[in-house]
């Protein structure tokens, strides 16, 4: 009952997550609650009644060669338990210290592995598309002239690098199969579909052909975004920094050199930022003479606005609506810039004087919309790459070498997380919180049927290793970790604890029965060593279909699937071996206690252990300690 408890405990935070990024997840985790709720009512009152139907097995007959079979296959796992596993477990409870050591080191291995990103790591699995999205975006006000320019380079690419195919695949299907450009004022969209992975010539990589297509298109130095995306679910730039500080002129320099520095690492390209492509405007500096005039700044922009836009003076009912009365200067007189040499401005005592004489204008590069982050302007730095596993140590090397100095020659600026990374923390927070009440509430549950406050925090240890077993089982399918990979990490934790409460429970029952530590763990391992091993097995078989999956459908769900298997897998050599020797480091600590305590000298662990054959061949073997069992 515990068991099939702690297993919907581990589920039970992924429904309560939000969002529509985890809402099948949520679902997915609401049937296994379901699933095994009914299995705790089949186990309980539905097999009893099978279980007593059930008649001896007979070797002869039609299904003689079958059960002798399955004979066969359990007495080989009793004999491996106790010639090659019992031995193995008695010098690991031996050497219990070297043990522990051996698989705390095996975690920290999963740490450095995970966080120096030898295991390329993503917040959503890169899902290969058969459609390849282009999106080109150039800054506002830019001539139709040259936008029906990038779309015909961008049909010249395409069409070159079918032809390029066809040389390469001389024979075969055709590598683009269909192709639509839309282009509008600033914004060139183009689909290509190409082949399935499966008929795709040379099995070719969908980022492979819009790699290729990007190069014929060739440099946009004036596009403000490029994005060609060959994935199903990846619609972010590969490196995003968001810079904030509230001076818009060292924005701008700051931004420039994060560009130049991010342009010499070779996996770079399409390197852009939403300023440097904003149009151009006149702006206006007062002169100090002008303060003398009794104007200001407003007053003249102001008046300049009026000129140009108008003011109203007026409203006129008609129809049923207002109309407005508008004061401005003719149309022929705004549509050229000469009527601003021409412009003149009052001031407060009636005086008109030419707008030259009272401030400096000049064209500068001005800005569409003002985008602000932590109450700062801010400026979103975007790259793309070539070789998406590079991030990681692209990041770790701006974090390390480059920000720093960085920062020292731009006071008071500061960089943010965005795109794909904001949304991982956030995730990452909710997830962290769930997971701290989950853990919880299984050490409190655990805790009240072991009547210990030491023992649930044992089988608990079976959740980090969780986590080291996704990422060795990541790194050998070559998969990146991804936030799926976490619930398959939470529903491993519920299955491995499993294991472990079921070995400490049997070890506890012999304990309390007069057995002595070291025989009641080699026991107690040996005679769980076939349900443990059979639990992790099927485990694994049944999610092995999933990993082995090669359907576009399936890549969604595989991270999750991979930390499942390979951390059940991993988990089994925890429950075999280092939980016991976890039991035996206990015994040692309260045996030292009590000696502190009484003053009386204590025996070490397994002083009076009597070998790993006695009590192997059945469940009661409650014998005192000191005295053997009948070795059968």
């Amino acid at each position: 009952v515990f068991a099939v408890i702690t297993t919907m405990m581990a589920f039970a935070p992924w429904m309560l997550l939000t969002g529509p990024v985890v809402q099948f997840t949520s679902q997915i985790s609401l049937v296994i609650i379901a699933a095994l709720s009914f299995s705790l009512i089949e186990s309980l009152l539905i097999l009893p009644s099978h279980l007593a139907h059930i008649k001896p097995q007979k070797t002869t007959g039609f299904f003689g060669p079958l059960i002798r079979f399955q004979v066969m296959i359990a007495n080989s796992l009793v004999v491996l338990a106790r010639q090659v596993y019992a031995p193995a477990l008695t010098a690991a409870i031996r050497h219990r210290y070297a043990t522990l050591m051996f698989f705390i080191g095996l975690f920290s291995l999963a740490i450095v592995l995970h966080n120096t990103g030898r295991l390329d790591s993503s917040f959503m699995p890169h899902i290969e598309s058969d459609l390849i999205r282009v999106n080109i975006q150039l800054p506002e006000g830019t001539p139709w002239a040259r936008t029906d320019e990038i779309r015909a380079r961008l049909d010249e690419a395409e069409l070159g690098v079918q032809q390029a195919y066809r040389t390469e695949y001389p024979g075969d299907i055709d590598m683009i199969r269909s192709r639509s450009t839309l282009a509008t004022d600033g914004s060139v969209r183009a689909w290509i579909n190409i082949a399935p992975p499966e008929v795709r010539p040379g099995r070719v990589p969908t980022a492979d052909v819009a790699r290729r297509i990007r190069e014929a298109l060739g440099p946009v130095p004036d596009a403000e975004n490029i994005r060609f995306d060959a994935t199903l679910n990846d619609n972010d730039p590969a490196l995003q920094f968001a810079i904030n500080h509230p001076d818009l002129a060292v924005l701008r320099s700051a931004a420039a050199e994060l560009r130049a520095h991010l342009a010499t690492f070779e996996t770079t390209y399409d390197i852009v930022d939403n300023l440097q492509s904003s149009s151009t405007e006149l702006q206006l500096t007062l002169r100090p003479d002008a303060q003398g005039l009794g104007l200001t700044l407003a007053d003249v922009t102001r008046q300049v606005r009026q000129a140009f836009y108008g003011t109203e003076v007026q409203r006129l009912p008609r129809d049923g609506a207002d109309v407005r009365v508008m004061v401005r200067y003719p149309r022929a007189a705004r549509n050229s810039l000469d009527a601003v040499n021409n412009l003149r401005i009052r001031t407060s005592d009636g005086r008109e004087v030419p707008l030259a004489a009272v401030v400096d204008a000049e064209f500068a590069p001005g800005i569409n919309q003002i985008r602000r982050r932590e109450r700062q302007r801010t400026v979103t730095v975007r790259a793309e790459l070539t070789n998406p596993d590079a991030g990681a140590a692209i990041r770790t090397e701006l974090k390390e070498n480059f920000f720093p100095q960085w920062k020292e020659r731009y006071p008071g600026i500061s960089t943010g997380v965005i795109g794909e990374a904001e949304g991982q923390a956030d995730f990452m927070q909710e997830v962290t919180r769930l997971q701290i009440v989950m853990i919880s509430m299984m050490y409190v549950l655990l805790a009240v049927a072991f009547r210990s406050y030491t023992q649930p925090l044992m089988i608990m240890t079976a959740i980090p290793m969780a986590y080291a077993g996704a990422v060795f089982g990541h790194l050998l399918m070559g998969e990146s970790f991804a936030m799926f990979s976490m619930f398959g990490i939470g529903a491993a934790a519920g299955i491995v604890i499993n294991d472990n409460l079921v070995l400490v429970d049997f070890v506890n029952r012999l304990r309390e029965r007069g057995v002595g530590a070291m025989q009641a763990l080699v026991d107690a391992g040996v005679q769980r060593f076939r349900p443990i091993l059979l639990t992790t097995v099927t485990t694994f078989v049944g999610v092995l279909p999933m990993i082995a999956e090669r359907s576009t459908a399936a890549q969604f769900l595989k991270p999750m699937v991979i930390s499942l298997g390979f951390a059940v897998i991993f988990a089994l050599f925890l429950t075999l071996f280092m939980v016991p020797a976890l039991y035996a480091i206990g015994v040692d600590i309260g045996r030292v206690f009590k000696r502190l305590w009484s003053g009386e000298k204590q025996a070490r662990i397994g002083a009076r252990y009597i070998g790993h054959e006695s009590g192997s061949d059945g469940i009661d073997v409650g014998y005192p300690e000191g005295e053997a069992a009948p070795i059968k």
